[in-house]
């Protein structure tokens, strides 16, 4: 499974994005409800071990961050990952740089090619595996509401192999 180092939100805008989750599940598209938490991944590889959470207390003091969820977009080619951009300001993208500098050398075996500084895409996963005739349907839900001002509260480490989440600072 997947390491990786997040921003989670705050309760507003956590609540704004579970809202439009369970819009998707009531219309029967596999959303990331009930098993995950609405987060922004900053840097991902196949492990990182727990010695970068002190060299992150400096990122973790610039939280909160403030942000802005905008258009629906997707990734992959048949079945798609539904996700909302997440505006990438100039304070996400120095959160983000900071990120990947202080983890990169811990990062094993390497970071995923997605996450390097200038091929990150900010954003926040909606649905997963959504097939071409769910796709008009699932677009019309995730672009509402079309904005969410918000705010991310935290940094947080996340283990996939033990589905545990390590807050920092």
């Amino acid at each position: 499974m997947v390491h990786s180092i997040e921003l989670v939100f705050d309760q507003d805008t956590e609540v704004a994005v579970r809202r439009i989750w369970t819009d998707l599940a009531a219309a029967g598209i596999p959303s990331q409800a009930p098993a995950s938490r609405p987060h922004v991944s900053l840097v991902v590889a196949g492990a990182i071990p727990a010695e970068v959470d002190p060299l992150l207390e400096s990122v973790s003091t610039r939280m909160p961050l403030r942000c802005v969820i905008g258009a629906p977009l997707l990734f992959g080619r048949a079945k798609v990952v539904l996700a909302r951009l997440v505006v990438p300001t100039t304070d996400l993208l120095a959160v983000h740089a900071a990120v990947y500098r202080l983890c990169g050398p811990h990062l094993q075996p390497q970071p995923m090619p997605n996450c390097v500084p200038g091929q990150w895409t900010p954003h926040v996963t909606l649905a997963r595996r959504v097939g071409a005739a769910a796709l008009g349907r699932a677009m019309r839900i995730a672009a509402k509401p079309t904005q969410i001002d918000g705010s991310f509260a935290a940094l947080r480490r996340w283990d996939g192999n033990t589905k545990a989440e390590h807050l920092l600072g």
